[in-house]
């Protein structure tokens, strides 16, 4: 299943790595190395609340700084770029309806030590090299804090951010968000985990303490120095890459570590957090494991899998059982990929915690109650010789009018209609939505004609996705309908691909909450014609 997500755009891809010098990273011994767990965030203080000055909420200050670690057992220290010196960062442990504060604390070197592609939107050479702003993927915040990608700071600079926590427990995560250097930065190490708790998973008992390790995932490439190694492509003037997939596979910021677990209940908070890869995980012994949540929320019961697929940006909640497995040694694998260990200690477990059958009811939005249904096109713009030169939003650069102004408090159905080769994994900031269905369509016939001619049934999500989502699989020749309610604040947002290559290229769009219908009607027509040469999808911008 895993495999089928590599596509032509990623084959071009892995040919511009394979031709570059670097470490061989399987060559490494495997499962040296015991499992980072991210420090917890501690605040330095108390600020008055935004929302409320009168009420005073935590304040954190978090530096992102440059600083060297070792990535295994036998490798070199390795510069990173991280939140707090670490990468991961610190992971920020929060509750539904207490807000906080963070002063992001930009102390990185003033000059990049990736490859800056400068024909690149918001990377232009008169820009400073090393820029960076915080988006809490997964948060409904106010837009100022947001980490909107023209929003950035530069060294020696601090911004002040709100996060009133305002939603149902989730893990949540945040990472840079910057125009252009956000595929650069995120690589270097610029991530972290942030976890929402509310009093209901109390009642649960679900495994926690201890028993409770986000496990961030993440490939990487690596020169034979040790160092990170981003590739380029074959011209030095354009070194943008569609998309990047490492050989060496890390966890919480170690390759192929090992983690020695008790024969009883764990709880992982799983986040895919790298550029492009696709990972397909499920565990060497071919046992099951039981998915408990979503992106952005519990699902109403447990479910029993195999094996479970996360594209970029999605996390899942997962309860994995040890009992009955004493002194094995059990790989958690992406398809053929080892990622990690599990070593389970001898014993009588000793464990209190449960799996309950019920969990948190979704109150699903019902279509009757979208007052709009959209049409989005995902496309790929090629270059001259059929190179991929950029990927498009409903056929829309970044600089062009907004063409999505949904109203405040209204629900509105989104219809991503898909026309290139890859999966895209589409995020929405601001809000939560639920995947409706997905159904295969004639391609060359919407080229040609913009008639949207469907060539099978509605396919509901999988089991996996069918709670709260903030990120979606758009898969090639489909429409992937999502369903939202725009509520919380008004302002200016971002909607993207989180294949990072992409967004840095054109694959992201600003949208605008307003607050009237008024304002809505300022909806404009995306300023673009599209037509079809050669049964491939052209797009020229209107002048």
């Amino acid at each position: 299943m895993g495999a089928t997500i590599i596509t032509l755009g990623a084959q071009r891809a892995l040919q511009t790595v394979q031709a570059r010098p670097a470490l061989d990273a399987n060559s490494l011994a495997h499962f040296v190395d015991p499992l980072p767990i991210p420090p917890i965030a501690r605040p330095s203080g108390v600020h008055p609340s935004p929302a409320d000055p009168t009420i005073k909420v935590p304040l954190y200050r978090i530096e992102m700084r440059e600083f060297e670690t070792k990535l295994h057992r036998d490798l070199k220290p390795t510069r990173q770029w991280g939140y707090g010196s670490s990468a991961p960062g610190p992971t920020f442990e929060t509750r539904s309806g207490e807000g906080l504060m963070v002063e992001w604390v930009n102390s990185l070197p003033s000059k990049h030590f990736l490859p800056i592609d400068h024909n690149l939107h918001g990377a232009e050479a008169g820009n400073p090299e090393v820029r960076a702003v915080v988006h809490v993927h997964g948060a409904k915040t106010p837009p100022d804090s947001d980490g909107y990608p023209e929003n950035w700071i530069v060294p020696g600079q601090s911004a002040l951010s709100y996060y009133p926590n305002d939603q149902d427990a989730a893990m949540l995560w945040y990472h840079d968000h910057a125009m252009g250097i956000n595929r650069l930065n995120i690589f270097a190490g610029l991530i972290g985990a942030f976890i929402v708790r509310e009093e209901v998973e109390a009642g649960f008992n679900l495994p926690g303490g201890k028993y409770e390790i986000p496990l961030i995932i993440y490939d990487r490439m690596l020169d034979r120095n040790s160092q990170l190694y981003y590739p380029v492509s074959a011209n030095p003037a354009s070194p943008w890459i569609t998309e990047f997939f490492g050989d060496a596979m890390l966890v919480n910021g170690k390759i192929f570590p090992y983690l020695e677990v008790e024969p009883r209940k764990y709880r992982f908070r799983v986040l895919n957090g790298a550029n492009g890869r696709f990972f397909h995980l499920s565990l060497a012994n071919r046992q099951t494991f039981h998915q408990i949540g979503t992106d952005t929320g519990l699902l109403p019961s447990p479910i029993e899998l195999s094996s479970l697929l996360l594209a970029p940006a999605e996390r899942a909640d997962l309860v994995v059982d040890f009992a009955g497995h004493s002194g094995e040694a059990i790989a958690l694998k992406s398809d053929a990929l080892d990622l990690m260990q599990f070593r389970v200690s001898r014993g009588q477990p000793h464990d209190t915690s449960s799996l309950p059958t019920k969990l948190r009811p979704i109150n699903r939005i019902a279509e009757s109650e979208s007052v709009k249904t959209r049409i989005l096109t995902l496309t790929e713009r090629d270059d001259l010789v059929g190179n991929a030169a950029m990927m498009l939003l409903n056929g829309t650069r970044w600089s062009m009018p907004i063409t999505e102004n949904p109203v405040i408090n209204t629900v509105e159905i989104w219809n991503l209609i898909n026309l290139t080769d890859d999966a895209h994994p589409i995020h929405l900031h601001l809000v939560r939505f639920l995947i409706l269905d997905r159904r295969r369509f004639d391609i060359f016939e919407y080229q040609t004609s913009k008639t949207l001619r469907y060539m099978g049934p509605a396919v509901p999500p999988e089991p996996s996705e069918a709670g709260w989502k903030d990120t979606a699989r758009a898969n090639p020749g489909m429409v992937t309908r999502i369903i939202m309610r725009f509520e919380g604040y008004t302002g200016r947002y971002v909607w993207h691909c989180h294949m990072l290559e992409h967004e840095d290229n054109e694959m992201m769009r600003p949208y605008e909450v307003v607050a009237s219908a008024k304002e809505a009607s300022n909806d404009v027509v995306a300023p673009a014609q599209e037509w079809c040469v050669n049964g491939r999808l052209q797009i020229r911008e209107n002048r």
